[in-house]
């Protein structure tokens, strides 16, 4: 079956429905991020400079500014990672997020899947990544952590298993400043044969503005910012990235880990109440398997009740019965979860 690599959360919304397909914490930038951004409006006419911002997420990850590279977003990062690495046999570990392997084939490399199951809670195990099998001979591997859509948060020692001689591992952790202290991130000292894709936009509400940035080997930064269109970041971006890792920036995303922690146990709960085992997430959404629902998705029932949620058969690895839904308030989690149990029992009589 054909599957839409290029089907992302924003096509599963509709006006009056309750947003729960996209994975934006905030309809917004807060107040005082929004007018660092409505400041660069006076510069407009200058092109941008990229400087600060590379400073800015230097000094954030103690890594060298030659181990960063700003971003429009983390799209443009995986689409600089398929035209700049070298490498014959790209492989992908799925479910995750699709446009790393749209960017793969776009620029003509054929990708191989590496699919993890719901049995094993859709956890990766390096021995079985390498062992005797047709991904031995990867050069390039992409992982998600924690995953879109499994919220899976992977262990830092089984990602860096996967490292080898002549193979570039490449993780997306755009949802990691989600996770509180941000354990089992794999920006560290040593970035050998390493790229660290990270993305602004989901804690800040800055989807619109494209922010994002790459952190890894000096050697692939180079190579990354070889192919990279001259200003593509723009002023508004850049400017945000310096405020979004500046201490009071930090300081407010480490507080909103801590909260969609808690907000993420009372859509749990309430999912468990209603009759759908959660998958175990760290990430600031949720993947269900509602077969227990009855036969067929529950995507368009649930919009009839009012909410959008993300369909997820359009993740390798999974189907029509699976849904992923975002982390909102309490109240919103509860009447998503009544609604669900409410579907239930009309189906189920």
């Amino acid at each position: 079956m054909s599957i839409d690599l290029h089907h992302h959360g924003d096509r599963d919304t509709a006006p009056g429905l309750v947003d729960l397909a996209v994975n934006v914490r905030l309809p917004s930038p807060p107040a005082w991020l929004a007018e660092v951004v409505t400041r660069t409006v006076a510069d407009l006419g200058r092109y941008p400079d990229a400087r600060p911002a590379t400073q800015a997420i230097a000094r954030r990850h103690r890594v060298p500014e030659e181990a960063v590279l700003p971003t429009s977003g983390g799209a443009e990062a995986f689409t600089l990672v398929a035209r700049a690495v070298a490498g014959v046999e790209p492989w992908v570990v799925h479910p995750q997020f699709t446009e790393p392997e749209a960017a793969l084939t776009a620029a003509g490399r054929p990708v191989r899947r590496h699919v993890l199951v719901a049995g094993g809670d859709f956890r990766l195990d390096p021995a079985a990544f390498d062992r005797g099998g047709p991904a031995e001979g990867c050069d390039l591997v992409v992982v998600g952590n924690p995953t879109n859509p499994t919220g899976v948060l992977h262990r830092r020692a089984d990602l860096l298993a996967l490292r080898r001689a002549g193979r570039v591992l490449v993780v997306d952790e755009a949802f990691m400043d989600a996770v509180p202290g941000e354990t089992e991130s794999l920006i560290g000292d040593d970035l050998e044969g390493l790229l660290v894709l990270r993305s602004l936009t989901k804690t800040w509400g800055l989807a619109g503005l494209r922010a994002g940035y790459v952190v890894g080997d000096p050697a692939l930064i180079s190579a990354l910012r070889a192919v990279q269109p001259p200003w593509s970041v723009s002023s508004p971006a850049l400017a945000a990235t310096v405020a979004c890792l500046s201490d009071r920036g930090v300081a407010e995303a480490d507080a909103a880990a801590l909260e969609i922690a808690t907000l993420r146990s009372v859509l749990v709960d309430g999912l468990t109440a209603a009759g759908v085992a959660p998958v175990p997430s760290r990430a600031p959404f949720v993947l269900v398997e509602t077969s227990s629902l009855g036969p067929g998705s529950v995507r368009e029932p649930l919009a009839a009740e009012g909410f959008a949620v993300r369909r997820a058969e359009t993740f390798p690895g999974l189907g029509p019965t699976w849904i992923r839904m975002a982390v909102r308030d309490a109240d919103t989690s509860q009447q998503l979860c009544a609604a669900l149990r409410r579907l239930g029992g009309r189906r189920v009589a």
